[in-house]
């Protein structure tokens, strides 16, 4: 797979990791991009693309592939080396301060810097219980093209924000939507919360999945709430669950990155305890951290900032360039 040079790499083709990619060559350096997964856009891409983002300034709401394909088009006219479907599994510094990242591909990246905007790391669903028999058949963790969903009834199991967001977003392309969620207080935002109640879907609170019947595919659900043990069969023919993700930072963790759980803890310079290295996006954690994309973007800036003073200590670090 050949050796690469660059002035800086960042690790996650993410909305952190494609705005750091943009910035960094505004900054003039040569920038390469590692991802494991084969196109850029990272859980973006890969799990919603077609969801509604409202927390990016400028958009009132974007599509999670148009703002991929905008990062990119963004990134574009600074020519970023894209490595995808490479995982970063080596991190060696050299006597010099600069770093050599090997892939599990035999790829070698021979860099100055690091910017880690891994996200959640490698990330799978959680699976619903029993649901084995039926995925593929009805029983789906995301949904990547909303018209999948086109005149069903439709079942979402989950409180958090992608599972309130899915039952928004089915709304008027899903023949009946019912979320159920096995508390009462829901991990999404309020707005969100308070929209979902607005609008036409049944919630069912304290309530579970209790067994999935079908032949060929699903046919109706059998769920219980879980205080009372009342029953009910729902008519649905798709199930939604989003019950979250359980997520690994792999070879992360054998860098002598300072961790903490599943994030990379970083200074205000967005540096880690390893000079050179460097995280932003949601993979990062700090007291006061906030879990948005735009964070993550004003994040990939700083570090990308920080890197550029690290590679070359003569350089000053931008204040801001929105003036023009």
């Amino acid at each position: 797979m050949g050796r690469h040079e660059a002035d800086l790499t960042i690790i996650g083709a993410g909305p952190a990791g494609l705005y750091g990619a943009y910035y960094a060559g505004f900054r003039g350096l040569k920038v390469a991009v590692l991802d494991s997964l084969p196109e850029p856009g990272g859980q973006v891409a890969a799990l919603y693309p077609e969801k509604m983002i409202f927390d990016v300034a400028g958009f009132p709401a974007v599509k999670g592939q148009d703002l991929i394909e905008r990062c990119v088009e963004q990134a574009a006219p600074f020519d970023p080396t894209y490595l995808l479907g490479h995982r970063a599994e080596t991190l060696t510094k050299q006597d010099d301060g600069s770093f050599v990242i090997g892939t599990h591909k035999g790829a070698e990246v021979a860099t100055k810097a690091v910017v880690i905007t891994g996200g959640i790391g490698t990330f799978t669903p959680r699976p619903l219980p029993d649901g084995d028999d039926y995925e593929g058949k009805g029983l789906v963790y995301f949904v990547r093209e909303l018209e999948v969903m086109r005149d069903k009834d439709v079942l979402i199991v989950g409180g958090g924000d992608s599972a309130c967001d899915w039952a928004l977003n089915l709304e008027g392309i899903a023949r009946s939507i019912t979320l159920i969620h096995r508390r009462d207080r829901f991990r999404a935002h309020e707005d969100s919360v308070n929209k979902l109640y607005e609008s036409s879907v049944r919630v069912l609170t304290f309530t579970e999945v209790a067994n999935i019947r079908g032949e060929d595919g699903i046919e109706s659900v059998e769920v219980f709430h879980n205080k009372t043990d009342e029953r009910e069969t729902l008519k649905v023919q798709a199930v939604v669950a989003a019950l979250g993700f359980k997520s690994d930072l792999g070879p992360l963790k054998s860098w002598h990155i300072e961790i903490d759980g599943r994030h990379v803890l970083v200074d205000t310079r967005m540096e880690t305890n390893l000079p050179g290295v460097f995280a932003a996006g949601d993979i990062t954690d700090y007291d006061g951290k906030v879990r948005l994309i735009a964070v993550g973007f004003g994040e990939a800036a700083t570090a990308v900032n920080n890197a550029a003073v690290y590679i070359d200590p003569s350089a000053r670090v931008f204040p801001g360039h929105s003036s023009g």
